[in-house]
């Protein structure tokens, strides 16, 4: 294991959720002994380098902050310069921003869906792996159940640390991924329901609400990343579009509508990327809901430190030789 990774008291990570994560709740996860994600792929440059250095300032663990690279991501050079030590990328590892993360004190960590892509991250220079099955919920770069997938990058024998993601929500769950090869557990819908994480009330008591039937792995949701497929719960906007036959965009019923309202005065239309967050205004129950699986075995929302608590029942047993 990495130097950095070892210090943490706990193998749980708190994945990036998208506009639900916050520097509280990064925060709350790095100092109960997990590791905190912040999601900086659309911040400005100053204001991630801020952030960074804020982190730094409070926290003594390590903690992520995470880049999608399908989009230009102009704060990873700030985020680096500010001394964030660990970065994750997801959607693609283009060689530019490897090596950047590469040539830094940052360690490297990059998201996986198949077994080809875990070989060509390693061969990058990658520091870990991070598999993402298709249970998980948000976007979704994986086709394979996470089982399946973990068992086909262990077989490469990479030697590098494996992080499991995807329909993760109890001791249990991460029992079941640690016994079957990986170092770390990595949690997002658990963690959307958070007391620290900024998802809207309705949103968090939607999860609550839902069993895993409930959740669709769908495009519906792609206005700002077209193409792209995201597991989220069954609303009314992804009715309203399956039942006219899941047309594109462009002859989607209500296509036109303004759902709700963020707190700047953005007005976020049907079919938008954007799900609710706590100072959302509006039907923000058409808006995307981003869940995994592991909905069905969520039913609370507690403060991040006691889901730590809860998620860690016995010690992770040691490796073969």
């Amino acid at each position: 294991m990495t130097n950095l990774l070892e210090q943490l008291k706990y193998p749980i990570m708190q994945a990036p959720i998208g506009s639900a994560t916050s520097i509280e709740l990064a925060t709350a996860v790095t100092r109960a002994g997990g590791l905190g994600s912040m999601a900086m792929t659309w911040d400005e440059p100053a204001i991630a380098a801020e952030t960074i250095e804020s982190l730094n300032k409070s926290l003594t663990g390590p903690y992520v902050a995470n880049f999608v690279m399908t989009f230009d991501c102009p704060a990873l050079p700030a985020v680096i310069e500010a001394g964030a030590p660990i970065i994750t990328l997801s959607w693609g590892m283009p060689k530019p921003a490897v090596d950047l993360v590469r040539q830094s004190k940052s360690l490297l960590g990059i998201q996986v869906g198949s077994q080809a892509g875990a070989m060509a991250a390693a061969r990058m220079g990658a520091d870990f792996l991070i598999c993402q099955g298709i249970e998980a919920g948000g976007h979704v770069q994986s086709s394979t159940e996470l089982h399946t997938l973990l068992a086909q990058v262990l077989a490469l024998k990479t030697g590098l640390p494996i992080v499991a993601a995807g329909g993760i929500a109890n001791a249990e769950d991460v029992r079941a991924v640690l016994n079957a090869g990986a170092d770390i557990a990595a949690l997002g819908t658990r963690f959307v329901n958070a007391v620290e994480s900024r998802a809207h009330p309705a949103y968090q008591r939607a999860i609550i609400d839902a069993r895993e039937q409930d959740t669709a792995f769908t495009c519906c949701f792609e206005r700002g990343w077209p193409n792209s497929n995201s597991r989220v719960l069954r609303n009314p906007t992804f009715s309203q579009w399956e039942a006219a036959g899941c047309p594109p965009l462009g002859k989607r019923p209500g296509e036109g509508d303004i759902v709700a309202t963020t707190a700047s005065g953005w007005e976020i239309p049907r079919y938008c990327i954007a799900s609710p967050v706590d100072t959302t205004v509006g039907n923000v129950l058409d808006l995307a809901l981003y869940a995994g699986k592991s909905c069905e075995r969520i039913d609370d929302i507690l403060p991040a430190a006691e889901i730590i608590k809860n998620l860690i029942a016995t010690e992770k047993p040691a490796r073969a030789a």
